[in-house]
């Protein structure tokens, strides 16, 4: 975080927007140093406003502000990614919604965020890339989200006896399971080994070589039904965006 005279210069992404009385904006900004912020925009909905282009979701880069007693006012804004391109695909506007959406839930106040704001960035630079499919850059980031929030599941030995021989997933437990232990749960699923790794791999990696992978179509699939399920049970919000995707897709 810089000081600039009695304004603050903080790094982050718009994560959501709102109209204000008749030409102003409400920002959320998920930060690097204070976590998730609330910002007014002055002025904003002004044609010739400074900030017209600048107030917009997606909107990556450094914000200088003004730190009053209850909220902040914009002051500046020096933008590196715009993430313009993401609108010009509906399905595309859909998983990036999601994607703001997660981390406005994740994310809380005056908590500094430089994991989930990297996190943030990296999955809308990878969505736009076209090198992964959609669907495992959901299945990443939704798992890295929850490593992020200190809630993910044990994937690297059985819950019980803390084997290695791994071949079962339980979404009640938050983990595998050995062959041994399968019988203590009502909820196992038989995961193949390279879903398995791909868990591991998710789950160790540091965010800047996460989209670095695929998965075949199967592993995938079998990927996506584990973190659908995991989601559903350890995340207690439900997400617009998301549904509308779900809509779209199937």
């Amino acid at each position: 975080m810089v000081r600039e005279l009695d304004n603050i210069v903080l790094t982050g992404i718009i994560i959501k927007t709102s109209d204000v009385s008749e030409y102003d904006k409400r920002l959320v900004i998920l930060t690097k140093e204070r976590g998730k912020i609330v910002a007014f925009a002055r002025g904003a909905r002004r044609p010739k406003s400074q900030f017209v282009s600048v107030t917009r979701v997606f909107t990556f880069g450094k914000f200088t502000l003004y730190e009053g007693k209850d909220a902040y006012s914009l002051v500046k804004a020096d933008i590196e990614n715009y993430f313009t391109e993401i609108s010009n695909d509906m399905e595309v506007m859909c998983y990036g919604c999601y994607f703001l959406e997660f981390a406005d839930y994740l994310s809380k106040e005056n908590i500094e965020s430089t994991e989930l704001l990297k996190l943030v960035y990296q999955t809308l630079r990878a969505l736009l890339n076209g090198r992964i499919p959609n669907r495992l850059v959901k299945c990443i980031f939704e798992l890295k989200c929850m490593v992020i929030n200190g809630e993910y599941p044990q994937v690297f030995e059985c819950i019980f006896c803390k084997s290695k021989e791994l071949k079962y997933f339980s979404v009640t437990r938050g983990g595998m399971l050995c062959p041994g232990c399968v019988g203590k749960v009502n909820d196992a699923t038989e995961v193949q080994t390279s879903t398995l790794y791909a868990m591991q791999f998710i789950i160790s990696t540091p965010v800047e070589k996460l989209y670095t992978f695929v998965l075949k179509d199967e592993i995938l699939s079998e990927l996506e039904f584990i973190m659908r399920k995991y989601i559903r049970r350890y995340v207690d919000r439900e997400f617009k965006s998301l549904n509308i995707l779900n809509y779209m897709i199937t």
